[in-house]
């Protein structure tokens, strides 16, 4: 990675902070495992496989939280060229429009700018992932029976930022030199959510060409 490339990936002024791991504990653990995995350049589908005798929900809990704070930063690294002017919809193409619902304030599915979308959508993933009865912390605490549903939703909503940044801002990416690590996470991702059935096949759609020639 270059070194201009390098100051954009660690510039956290418009970023949330990273949700990190306490050392010590299991989960912390597996996050250093999986992390030695993608540096010493395995195979990405063999690196996403659930390790033998590990809990899957500990396995999916560490991946959340790392794609978050990755797909944060790449998020980030566009985010001024994502604005309402140029990004009026939620969308990935002209086929594809995604539209907000939290069930407080947008109760209704609700057509959104871009930028505006992608806010909610870290802030409604922040609070999950730091509330200790979703995500806990604690050795012994058991994750909630609906976690992986909700794990689930996390994950396919931030697949949908995948789509929109390398439909309609892919460009900048490029230019930056920053596409080879976009698509190394991408397909870290991808491979991570088949191999444990987290995302519906249709909600890949979007991208199942470029997934066809990147993804083998």
């Amino acid at each position: 990675m270059s070194i201009a490339l390098k100051q954009v990936f660690n510039k956290d002024k418009t970023f949330r902070p990273k949700r990190k791991f306490e050392p010590g504990t299991q989960r912390f653990e597996l996050h250093k495992r999986a992390q030695a995995s993608l540096n010493s350049g395995v195979d990405l589908k063999a690196a996403v496989q659930l390790p033998s005798g590990e809990d899957q929900n500990d396995w999916v809990a560490v991946h959340v939280v790392d794609f978050f704070n990755r797909i944060n930063l790449i998020y980030g690294t566009i985010c001024e060229f994502c604005t309402e002017r140029t990004c009026p919809v939620m969308s990935g193409g002209p086929r594809y429009e995604y539209r907000w619902q939290d069930d407080m304030k947008y109760k209704k599915p609700t057509a959104l700018p871009a930028p505006q979308y992608m806010n909610l959508l870290m802030d409604w993933i922040e609070v999950q992932i730091n509330n200790e009865d979703i995500f806990p912390t604690s050795v012994g605490v058991p994750f909630p029976k609906n976690f992986l549903q909700i794990c689930k939703k996390i994950l396919c909503r931030l697949f949908r930022v995948f789509v929109h940044v390398y439909i309609h801002h892919f460009d900048r990416i490029i230019l930056m030199g920053a596409e080879a690590h976009v698509n190394t996470c991408y397909k870290h991702f991808y491979y991570f959510v088949t191999e444990l059935n987290l995302i519906d096949r249709k909600e890949l759609e979007p991208l199942k060409e470029m997934t066809s020639k990147m993804c083998h």
